[in-house]
């Protein structure tokens, strides 16, 4: 099973590859559990400031949660392994590091709430998208749909999940569901020349970005002022933002630490 869900460090960036190409990708709870130790070992690894999320193959990114494991067991028994299984899309959600997923193929049900969780969606010309709950007759959970409405807005959402049909990847662009869209053949290296100047950046500040993102858009009408000030307090205190200004007067690459 360890094999299905890989993990590797490369030039700062951490990537997981969902490796189960056989079923489209799908994600049982067990490589759910093993998603969710990878993204916790990347979160504390300060060698990584980054994070990418893959499927193995051309055929899918993520077709859904594996359906026997999340979608059709009972019980006790099943309940509690299933709750574990989820907090893997929760500490992709939480992660305080950027989070990018690069997607080709299907991504369908589970695999949309997975890519929402993520902070921003890269996609190649034959992704395609979309979320069957109203034909299997299921309730989409809150926390999913509570991304997806961060991601594509509340009509949009209605639209992804009362009608249950598939977007192809320009229409995912045209309503923000993805940010940028490539020839398959390319995402690969787009993908890592994208993320290399997110790792650029001080991690600090990608920090500082993330948060305070999240929590004006949360509370357009009144966020937290000391929370978003203590945040960019901490970014004037460091010590990456006098490297950050030694550079910019010295003409040269800044090399941020994190601290």
């Amino acid at each position: 099973m360890t094999d299905k869900m890989l993990a590797k460090v490369e030039n700062s960036i951490g990537w997981l590859t969902i490796n189960n190409p056989e079923r489209r990708n799908a994600v049982s709870i067990e490589m759910a559990l093993l998603g969710l130790n990878i993204i916790t070992e990347f979160s504390a690894d300060s060698a990584v400031r980054a994070i990418v999320i893959v499927g193995a193959g051309d055929k899918a990114w993520m077709a859904g949660a594996d359906l026997e494991d999340f979608g059709t067991k009972s019980g006790q028994v099943a309940e509690q392994p299933k709750r574990s299984g989820l907090a893997f899309y929760d500490a992709v959600y939480g992660c305080k590091k950027p989070v990018v997923a690069a997607i080709q193929g299907f991504c369908l049900g589970g695999g949309v709430a997975l890519a929402c969780a993520c902070d921003l969606r890269l996609a190649a010309t034959n992704a395609v998208f979309g979320i069957p709950a109203g034909r299997l007759g299921v309730g989409y959970p809150a926390n999913f749909t509570r991304w997806i409405v961060d991601t594509v807005g509340c009509p949009n959402t209605k639209e992804i999940l009362f009608t249950a049909r598939r977007y192809t990847a320009d229409e995912a662009l045209h309503i923000g569901l993805v940010i940028r869209v490539v020839a398959p053949s390319d995402l690969d290296a787009f993908t890592r020349d994208y993320v290399a100047s997110i790792v650029e950046s001080a991690p600090l500040s990608l920090l500082a970005s993330k948060l305070i993102t999240r929590e004006v858009a949360a509370h357009p009408a009144g966020w937290d002022e000391a929370l978003c000030n203590s945040i960019t307090e901490a970014c004037r205190n460091s010590g990456d933002f006098a490297e950050g200004r030694r550079a910019f007067a010295e003409k040269r690459k800044p090399i941020f630490r994190g601290k």
